[in-house]
């Protein structure tokens, strides 16, 4: 099972190596496909004020650190297609946001890397519009056929963060899990899934409905599982509402696997 996990966004030195070093137990799981995640830039901010982590130089220095340290595989957005090529000097996976998960030149720019792609669905999109941005990213790796197959021998995830729904509520339709699943292997972003988007200067969220998300996207059969995670989620300089305290993400990887071997999963 593939686990990406990690803080929101780099923040200072001392607080990324405290989290990567309180994640090794996990990294160390024989049950798990472990990733390091973290923005090295959060660009899309609600407010202009936001902090939004150290930069692109800065920030690969920070993930070499890490992957030095621990020998964890990373996994970083990127915002612009220039990013592409240095972040994948370092980086294992580069995520497309959400947002941009239709931009022709960013997708392209990510698949003339050797990285692995994690394409995460707009919140404005129907699963089976999800062809589309992995099909640009098989066809600039020489595929033509779009399929879960095709994607998982060249390196391409489908990631599901929920839907815009009502009044700037998000709602995970557990039916796009498996329709993704034609295209691509399938994430599921617990902790973006319950986020309430931004009502004021930041967003907000709630994670104690992180667990329950996760647990019922395990039994309907996920490839992984993505989860922003912090030793004190009440002073994390992004997305903290919706994160997950590191205790209780152990807690909640527990919790997965026991449906998945309860379900009879691989």
């Amino acid at each position: 099972m593939i686990i990406l996990t990690g803080p929101c966004v780099l923040e200072d030195r001392d607080t990324v190596m405290k989290i990567a070093e309180m994640l090794k137990p996990l990294s160390e799981d024989k049950r798990v496909d472990f990733y390091f995640k973290a923005s090295f830039d959060k660009a899309n901010r609600t407010s202009l004020s936001s902090f939004r982590g150290p930069g692109l130089d800065e920030g690969l220095k920070m993930f070499q650190e890490v992957k030095e340290q621990f020998g964890y595989r990373l996994i970083t957005d990127i915002h612009e297609s220039y990013q592409a090529a240095p972040a994948s000097e370092v980086v294992d996976v580069l995520q497309i946001p959400a947002f941009l998960c239709r931009q022709t030149d960013l997708l392209v720019a990510a698949a003339q890397t050797s990285c692995k792609v994690n394409i995460k669905k707009g919140q404005f999109l129907a699963p089976n519009s999800m062809k589309h941005p992995v099909e640009k990213v098989l066809k600039t790796r020489g595929v033509d056929e779009v399929s879960f197959q095709a994607s998982k021998e060249n390196g391409v995830w489908l990631c599901e963060r929920g839907n815009t729904f009502g009044y700037g509520a998000l709602v995970v339709d557990m039916k796009n899990l498996i329709a993704m699943r034609e295209y691509a292997p399938v994430i599921f972003d617990a902790t973006h899934s319950a986020q309430v988007p931004s009502t004021g200067e930041t967003t907000g969220g709630n994670s104690a409905i992180v667990p329950s998300l996760a647990k019922a996207a395990a039994a309907v059969g996920v490839d992984g599982f993505f989860f922003e995670t912090h030793f004190d989620p009440s002073v994390a300089l992004s997305d903290g509402p919706n994160m997950l305290q590191i205790d209780k993400l152990y807690e909640t990887v527990n919790d997965i696997f026991a449906i998945k071997d309860a379900l009879g999963y691989n």
